[in-house]
């Protein structure tokens, strides 16, 4: 029995540490921007905590150390604090907020303003899902999570679904051209108890690899693609949706490559950049290698529990995350209860890998030493 959810006033945060710098991108009409940002203006300033020492942030509704809390109201309205946000979301993965009133078309208005600060080409919008039918409620650029259907009603999801957890790990759309760098999730109408979401860290999952390993995927490509969105609108006698937030995400097959590490354009560190969910085939193996080597880092990010943070959402919760540079997995645990929340995507760059760029573990150290 679904528990309905009231939208409540005031916001929130509690302690950590995050004290980093900056890297470089592309062009942005401001002269703000995220990589040139230092997060811990906000770490330091605002009542925050670590959710895990590998990734997560969470601003707490309750100060406990004395430090104000953080509203998300006061995020939306500073660009300065803005692109401090984005560039905290880039370095963790995810952030939490415990207690942010926020509606559908901010969090529109919230993961573009964070895409443009962290500079995402001009053609660069919002992503519009291959299964979001026009004319829905919140339109085209806000997706629907429900256990009970795919982005859309009409795209029924089997009741009482149970699915094994490790399946379900992914980044959002990395079957496009241009798949997404910031979105944000809100749930708003929650179950009784269940419906967790976890994150684990891309940087993390490259960091603890030998370094003969990391150098020999630094060459490597991925074959991307999600047939079942293809097989799922053709069952319903509907084309999947095209101009996907960008004039490269097109077309009717949502199949693309991308390198299997990636560089992030505001950190300038390396992450791990394959998913269960969307990737297929390291495009220069054969089928057998290919195979053994994506079962081996998809269960290397699933098995590994101490790079994922593990979220229980309650009302008024925002979660803010960086497609980049994490991984994400709801857990299917609800059996007649219902969750529905709303989600906006970003989207950002063609991926790339830069040999010049480093790791998170190599940067830090770094600036330790100094």
């Amino acid at each position: 029995m679904p528990i309905a959810t009231q939208q409540q006033p005031k916001s929130t945060i509690d302690s950590l540490k995050s004290a980093l710098k900056e890297t470089v991108i592309s062009d942005t009409s401001s002269a703000i921007t995220s990589q040139a940002a230092d997060s811990s203006e906000l770490t330091d300033k605002y009542s925050n905590f670590a959710a895990t020492p590998a990734t997560g942030t969470e601003f707490r509704a309750f100060s406990t150390d004395g430090k104000p809390t953080l509203s998300i109201r006061e995020v939306l309205e500073d660009e300065q604090k803005l692109a401090q946000l984005g560039k905290l979301v880039s370095e963790r993965g995810v952030v939490f907020f415990r207690d942010a009133v926020i509606s559908p078309e901010e969090q529109i208005s919230l993961v573009d303003k964070l895409g443009k600060l962290g500079g995402k080409p001009a053609d660069s919008g919002l992503h519009i899902h291959p299964l979001t039918l026009e004319g829905g409620k919140y339109g085209d650029e806000i997706s629907v999570i429900s256990n009970e259907f795919v982005f859309d009603s009409k795209f029924e999801r089997p009741k009482r679904l149970r699915v094994k957890g490790d399946t379900l790990w992914h980044s959002d759309v990395t079957f496009e051209t241009k798949p997404s760098d910031y979105a944000t999730l809100q749930i708003r109408t929650f179950p009784a108890v269940g419906g967790d979401t976890l994150w684990a860290s891309a940087y993390e999952a490259y960091d603890r690899l030998s370094p003969y390993y990391q150098k020999f995927l630094e060459g490597l490509t991925a074959f991307h693609s999600a047939p079942f969105f293809v097989e799922q609108a053709k069952n319903k006698g509907v084309p999947v949706r095209e101009n996907r937030g960008s004039p490269d995400n097109k077309g009717q097959h949502l199949t693309n490559s991308h390198p299997v590490i990636r560089t992030n354009p505001v950190t300038g560190w390396k992450g791990l950049f394959v998913n269960r969910g969307f990737t297929k085939k390291i495009n220069e193996l054969n089928q057998d290698e290919s195979d053994h080597l994506l079962e081996f880092l998809f269960a290397h990010v699933a098995s590994n529990h101490d790079l994922q943070a593990r979220f229980r959402w309650e009302p008024n919760n925002l979660a803010i995350w960086d497609n980049r540079s994490a991984f994400h997995a709801a857990t299917y645990d609800l059996g007649d209860d219902v969750r529905i929340g709303t989600r906006s995507v970003s989207v950002g760059e063609k991926p790339y890998f830069d040999p010049e760029s480093k790791s998170r573990r190599e940067d830090l150290d770094s600036r330790n030493k100094v």
